[in-house]
């Protein structure tokens, strides 16, 4: 058999987003936090102390690349598991295997498990004695905040990494690579591309590095099919429709689009923000993606000037959700004429980012005893709580202590204007500031 039969053959029943997987950390794209030379997992690796961790990033960015990789250069076993396939008698299955293999082999395993968020509390329980003890070193993977869907007690046991969504540079050269790869990738065809048309096919994977590589694949073999030797942007227009075609280099880029309809809402322009909102969405923007842009902008450029845009933003995602298309654009174009016509105040915003630098910049201050949760007898004594003034006891409910560390008394983060609803809060600030004047307190 030929090279030409043999990937061929291969063609048939491994795709090419699986043939092209990374065989080591360094060969992984666009995590270098995590898989470059100085990261935690490289350091781990060179001294074969393989420690179990998650996952945390989008569909595509390199999960189970790294496990993989991982797995392959530390010698340990490598099993895959999906939480939405797999019950607890597979995992007992795995975990009973792996007991073997490092008792009989003195082999130690790998286990992945992949989308492990949709794994039960009863489930997820079921890896805490053997990750405590070692016997497994467990790799999970998810698309979803670890805080909210994986149990406390296992998430304290696996260190979180937060994987980036992979940029389109990156995963133009990966196409490239596939191109040119005459054992694993598609070079055996003679199917060429330009870089405007890889990167067309990248911008319209959205960051999904596996779903690319797969649309490049199927643009390949259509190629193939026509007996073409080159992939034209009508190509991409013949097998995917009008998606990728639309969003090509010539200036209909989503991200140039989605910034020129967030600087019309944030700029009081209704009119601008309709025209920018239907050219992605007849261009096929999933509006899903606009409407995430809508909350945003409901609280960095509106905020607390008109408190009422967040309700009717989070409302539009709900009203579409149950409308779809095409009955759910009117409640995006209701929401997007209101934010435009909102009064607007970026002064949350600011206030967040004032806090954050403070939080950056400084230790952690002790957090005062009179606000400190009391609920033992020792915790009592030692002075906790002892102080604290409950604000409904006081005229107004508002009782005049101080709630920062002692290192920040007196700082201000936030600073209302004096547009919409913001303008009643600055005076509501300024009577209770009036009323600490009155006790001599600032």
């Amino acid at each position: 058999m030929d090279l030409f039969e043999q990937n061929t053959d291969r063609l048939l029943y491994q795709p090419l987003a699986e043939r092209m997987r990374p065989a080591s950390l360094s060969e992984v794209i666009g995590q270098p936090h995590i898989t470059g030379e100085k990261s935690l997992l490289s350091t781990s690796l060179k001294e074969k102390r393989i420690f179990s961790f998650l996952l945390w990033g989008p569909p595509g960015c390199g999960k189970t690349s790294i496990a993989r990789a991982l797995s392959n250069e530390s010698g340990y076993l490598f099993v895959q598991l999906s939480a939405v396939l797999s019950g607890v008698a597979d995992v007992r299955k795995v975990l009973e295997e792996a007991k073997e293999k490092l008792f009989k082999f003195r082999k130690k395993t790998v286990l992945f498990v992949d989308e492990i968020h949709r794994f039960s509390k009863s489930q997820q329980d079921a890896f805490l004695k053997h990750v405590e003890e070692g016997l497994i070193t467990l790799v999970g993977a998810t698309t979803e905040n670890p805080s909210f869907e994986i149990i406390s007690p296992l998430l304290s046991r696996l260190k979180v990494f937060r994987l980036n969504s992979l940029e389109e540079n990156d995963i133009v050269s990966v196409l490239k690579k596939a191109l040119d790869d005459e054992e694993k990738g598609l070079k055996i065809f003679g199917v060429e591309a330009d870089d405007e048309v890889l990167s067309m096919v990248a911008s319209a994977g959205e960051g999904d590095l596996r779903l690319c590589l797969n649309n490049l694949e199927s643009l390949v073999l259509f190629c193939v099919d026509s007996s073409k030797k080159r992939i034209e942007k009508q190509d991409l227009k013949a097998v995917f429709g009008e998606k990728t075609i639309r969003y090509d280099k010539s200036g209909e880029n989503h991200f140039d689009l989605i910034s020129a309809f967030h600087k019309s809402l944030r700029g009081s322009d209704p009119d601008a923000a309709l025209y920018w909102m239907e050219r992605m969405l007849s261009s096929g923007e999933d509006p899903l993606y606009i409407l995430r842009r809508m909350v945003a902008v409901a609280s960095e450029d509106i905020g607390n000037a008109d408190p009422e845009a967040l309700k009717i933003a989070v409302s539009a995602v709900e009203a579409f959700k149950f409308m779809g298309l095409p009955e759910g654009k009117l409640a995006m174009a209701q929401c997007a004429v209101y934010l435009a016509t909102a009064p607007k105040s970026n002064r949350s915003y600011l206030a967040l980012r004032k806090a954050e630098n403070i939080v950056r910049e400084n230790r952690a201050f002790e957090v005062p005893m009179h606000l400190r949760n009391a609920p033992t007898k020792l915790m009592k004594e030692l002075g906790y709580h002892k102080g604290y003034q409950y604000p409904h006891d006081f005229e107004y409910a508002f009782a005049d202590q101080e709630y920062l560390p002692e290192e920040l008394k007196g700082i201000k983060f936030y600073e209302p204007s004096d547009f919409g609803h913001e303008a009643l809060i600055k005076k509501r600030l300024a009577f209770w500031e009036s009323r600490r004047e009155k006790t001599g307190k600032k």
